[in-house]
Formats: C-alpha cells, structure tokens, sequence
C-alpha cells in the first residue's frame, strides 16, 4: 500500500492524475496540496509518505529553488516532478537537483506507472528518449555550487528570497509574513552571505538562474493570449 502527496495548484489535473495512479498501483492514502507552504506542511504531517508528486509551477514555488529546499529539508522523500515542460534543459537540471523521477503531464498512464514503480524500487527514472540526460556535463558543477548555497538557507529565508524574486517591497514581505521590517532585513543578510552577494539585485540574478521563467512569462503561460 503506497501513500502519496500530490502537489499541483490545477484541481482538475490532480483529480485527473490520481485517478489514473489508482488505476495502476494500490494507494492507501493521497494527500493533495495546491501551493509550497501546504506542501511542506503535508510532508511535516505526514513523514510516512512513500513519494512526493510535485509540479514546479506552484504558487510559493520558485522554479528550482523549492525543489532544493524540500531535498534538503526532506532529504530520504522520492520526489517524483510532473511537468508539462519538455525542455532538456529543465530535465537535466530536475535531476541534478535531486529529483528520483521525471514525467512529462503527457505520458500514458502505464508509463506514470512504470515511473512510480521504479522510483518506489529505490530507482531513477526517466522517459527513454531523455535518458542520455543522466550522462553529466560541464553546467552542472556550476547549478551544484548555487544548489548547495541555497539549500543552507532556512524556510523562511527561502520564503524571502521568492519575495524577492516577485520584486516584494520590504513592507510587503514583512506584511504577509507577519514579522517585522527589521526581521526582513535580517533574512536579507543571512540570504546575502549564503548565496555570496552583497545587494539585492545580485540575490534576484542569482535566484534566476534557478528560476524556470519570470512571473511575467508564468502570467502569459496561464492566461494565453
């Protein structure tokens, strides 16, 4: 019996998705999550769970920033990313960063299957023709070293610096994060040190380079023209 966490902010593709995973393999028990914050709360709530499904596009989600921050904060939990994204740039990176599996949103359900399978098996796993992304290359001693500072920061620096990323105003952090201005500007220079920056716009710069595409860019994705 398998427990899973599926964590995509579409209603309809989750329902859609698990539907399909209990057609394929026995699951005791399925948490859903539509956002980052929720995401951890589940994986706070339930260490039990066999496998976290999680879409990167997620509100609080930062690109590649929260999937570094749940592999570090959740280090034994198979994390299995679901995208609608086929860029082999986006894979190869998914998997440098510690994911056990990726799946495009669409694939048979028998190959979620056989994913899921490998992955609960204790195995990486991969759609065939993207299978030569395993072999390394010169960018990702580059994408380890900025994994490695971000994932020293803690959860609510990680919430920060997405703020950042949005083009927060201090005010606006400390607001909806109900802390002080003086805590914000605190997180700011434990993010500055880790990251090895001196200002906040070389903490964005930095963050971009883990970031799939800017805000703008996710506006248009969801709202297409």
């Amino acid at each position: 019996m398998t427990k899973l966490i599926v964590a995509d902010d579409h209603p309809l593709f989750r329902n859609a998705l698990i539907n399909a995973i209990g057609h394929i393999i026995t699951v005791e028990a399925t948490i859903e999550t539509d956002c980052f914050d929720a995401t951890v709360q589940a994986l706070e709530q339930h260490p039990d769970a066999d496998l976290l499904l999680l879409d990167l596009h997620m509100p609080g989600n930062c690109g590649f920033l929260g999937l570094i921050q749940l592999r570090k904060t959740f280090p034994t939990m198979p994390i299995v990313v679901i995208s609608a994204s086929d860029d082999l740039d986006v894979i190869r990176r998914v998997m440098n960063f510690g994911a056990s599996a990726y799946i495009p949103k669409s694939a048979h359900p028998l190959e979620i299957g056989n994913a899921l399978n490998a992955v609960l098996n204790g195995e990486l796993w991969l759609p065939e023709k993207y299978r030569h992304l395993f072999k390394a290359d010169p960018q990702q001693h580059d994408d380890s070293d900025l994994a490695s500072r971000v994932a020293q920061l803690t959860q609510q620096q990680y919430k920060v610096l997405y703020y950042l990323t949005e083009g927060w105003l201090n005010k606006q952090i400390a607001y909806d994060l109900h802390i002080s201005e003086a805590t914000v500007k605190a997180h700011m220079t434990a993010i500055f040190r880790k990251l090895g920056v001196t200002n906040r716009t070389q903490v964005v710069i930095q963050a971009q380079r883990l970031q799939l595409e800017t805000p703008a860019d996710r506006d248009l994705s969801r709202h297409p023209g």
